[in-house]
C-alpha cells in the first residue's frame, strides 16, 4: 500500500495514536484529515468554547505534523463526502479513525463505510483510542452493559491496557491534497474570556504539572472548591488532545491514593461511555424514569434565568454558575450542586440544564454531561436517585471560608469568612448597595416540591 488516510475526530494528538500508528506502518504515505462536521453546526453543537479550542488543538497538530516533515488537511463539509473526496485525491486505499459512541459517530461510520466500499477503500476503526477500555469490551452477566458503576470498576481496574504509543518520528503526505485554512480563536465570537488554551502541547504540560504537584494531593483535595485542586485535563481529554491510555498508565505509575482516586475519575469517563454505546437514547431520554412531572411555564422559565446568570440567592450556586460562563469550565462539586438545584430544588426538567451546559463547556461531552445531568437528576444511573445537595451544607463543607463564592461574587467580596454563605442573615448588610438577590426559592419549599413531583410525599 502506498497511501493511507487518517480522519482524526477526537482524537486530535501524535502520541499514543493507534490510527495514526497503523496507517503509517502500512502505508509510504499517510494523509491526516480533519472534517470540520456540517452536521454538528447544524445540530448546535458547535459552541463558541469549543470551537476556539478545537481551533488551538488543529494548529498546534498541524505543527507537530510539520515538525515531522508533514502537514493536517482540514476540510468543512459533511464528513463522508470530504473523506471521499480526499481519499480519491491522495489515491488512498485505507482509512484509519477512532472508534465513537454518540448516535452520530455511529451513523457517521456506517455511512462512511459504505460510501468508501463502494470505492474500493477499506474502513479500519481502532479502539481504545478515545478510551482506556473500549465501551463493550467489559459485561456482566446477561446484560450488555454496566449499569452500575462499582462493579464495572471492579473489572475495569482488572483490565490490562495495551502500551502507549510513541509519536511518529516522520509522516509523509502525498502532494497535491488540498486544505483550507486553519481556523483561529481570533475569529470566533462569544467565547469565554477565561477559556484556557487547547492543543497536545498545553495537554501534555498540564499533565506533566499535575503528576509532579497536583495528582499526590487528589484524594483528599479534589471536592475543595477554593483550592481548584483538580486537574483541569477534562477539555484535552474530550479533544483527545491527551490519551487516556496514556493517563492511566503514567497516574499508576505515580502511584498512591491521590492516583489510584484520579484513575477511578478515568473510569467513570469510561463507564459512561459504554453505557452510551448501548443505549444511545439516553443523551435525551431518562435512562432510568421516575416519571417526574417538571416544571414549565413563567415562573420556572424566570427560576431557570436566574440560575443560568448566577443570580439564585445561593452565593456557592452562583459562583459556580459564574465561573462557567467566565472559564468555559466548572469545578466538578460545583457542577453537582449547581445540577442538584436546578433539578431537585427547583424541579426543572435535567435536559434543560444539560442543554445550558453543552452551550458552555469547553469540556462539553454528551456521554458525561448527559449523564452526569442523570446521575444528579435521578434518572440516571445513581443508586440513591431523590439525593438532594443542599446548597449551604455544601458550601460549609467544600467552601468554608467563602473564598470560592468571594472569587466569583464580586458583590459579597468585603463579607468575611462564611457568613457570606448566607448574606440574607447579615443584619448590617446593605442589600441596595451590594446588588445581591434574596433566595429565589426556600430550600424546605423546594425539598417539598420536589418530593411531591416525584410522588414520595402526597
Amino acid at each position: 500500500m502506498n497511501v493511507s488516510l487518517v480522519l482524526f475526530t477526537s482524537d486530535l494528538r501524535l502520541h499514543d495514536h493507534p490510527p495514526l500508528r497503523a496507517a503509517g506502518d502500512g502505508s509510504r504515505q499517510v494523509v491526516p484529515l480533519f472534517v470540520r462536521d456540517r452536521a454538528v453546526d447544524a445540530a448546535g453543537f458547535a459552541a463558541p468554547n469549543r470551537l476556539a479550542f478545537l481551533a488551538d488543538c488543529l494548529r498546534d497538530l498541524d505543527e507537530g505534523l510539520r515538525a515531522r516533515g508533514g502537514r493536517l488537511v482540514v476540510r468543512y463539509g459533511d464528513v463522508v463526502d470530504e473523506v471521499c473526496r480526499v481519499a480519491a485525491e491522495a489515491g488512498a486505499d485505507e482509512v484509519h479513525m477512532a472508534a465513537d459512541v454518540s448516535v452520530h459517530a455511529h451513523r457517521r461510520e456506517a455511512r462512511l463505510r459504505r460510501a468508501l466500499e463502494a470505492e474500493g477503500c477499506r474502513l479500519h476503526v481502532h479502539d481504545t483510542v478515545t478510551t482506556a477500555v473500549a465501551p463493550g469490551a467489559l459485561t456482566p452477566a446477561g446484560s450488555d452493559h454496566f449499569a452500575v458503576f462499582t462493579p464495572y470498576f471492579r473489572r475495569w481496574s482488572q483490565q490490562p491496557l495495551r502500551d502507549a504509543l510513541a509519536a511518529p518520528r516522520t509522516v509523509r503526505v502525498p502532494d497535491g491534497v488540498g486544505s483550507e485554512r486553519l481556523p483561529s480563536r481570533a475569529g470566533i465570537a462569544g467565547v469565554s474570556e477565561g477559556l484556557a488554551a487547547g492543543g497536545e502541547t498545553e495537554g501534555r504540560k498540564r499533565l506533566t504539572a499535575w503528576l509532579r504537584s497536583g495528582v499526590a494531593h487528589y484524594e483528599d483535595r479534589h471536592d475543595d472548591l477554593a483550592g481548584d485542586a483538580t486537574s483541569r485535563l477534562s477539555p484535552h481529554l474530550h479533544f483527545g488532545t491527551l490519551s487516556p491510555v496514556e493517563l492511566v498508565h503514567r497516574a499508576r505509575a505515580a502511584g498512591g491514593p491521590g492516583a489510584e482516586a484520579f484513575v477511578r475519575q478515568l473510569a467513570w469517563r469510561d463507564f459512561h461511555r459504554q453505557v452510551l454505546a448501548v443505549r444511545q437514547d439516553a443523551a435525551v431520554s431518562d435512562y432510568r424514569t421516575r416519571h417526574d412531572r417538571w416544571r414549565s411555564g413563567r415562573a420556572a422559565e424566570e427560576d431557570v434565568e436566574a440560575w443560568r446568570e448566577g443570580r439564585t440567592g445561593y452565593p456557592v450556586v452562583d459562583a459556580g454558575m459564574r465561573q462557567l460562563r467566565h472559564e468555559g469550565w466548572m469545578h466538578n462539586r460545583a457542577r453537582l450542586l449547581t445540577a442538584s438545584f436546578l433539578t431537585k430544588t427547583l424541579y426543572v426538567d435535567w435536559r434543560v440544564g444539560a442543554r445550558h451546559f453543552l452551550d458552555l463547556l469547553v469540556d462539553g461531552d454528551v456521554a458525561n454531561n448527559q449523564l452526569n445531568w442523570q446521575w444528579m437528576a435521578g434518572t440516571g444511573t445513581d443508586s440513591r436517585p431523590n439525593r438532594v445537595l443542599n446548597p449551604l451544607t455544601q458550601a460549609r463543607r467544600y467552601d468554608p471560608e467563602g473564598e470560592y463564592v468571594r472569587r466569583w461574587v464580586p458583590e459579597l467580596a468585603e463579607v468575611d469568612g462564611p457568613a457570606v454563605h448566607e448574606p440574607w442573615k447579615l443584619p448590617g448588610l446593605d442589600r441596595a448597595a451590594v446588588d445581591y438577590p434574596d433566595p429565589i426559592v426556600e430550600l424546605s419549599d423546594g425539598l417539598a416540591r420536589f418530593r411531591r413531583g416525584r410522588g414520595l410525599e402526597r
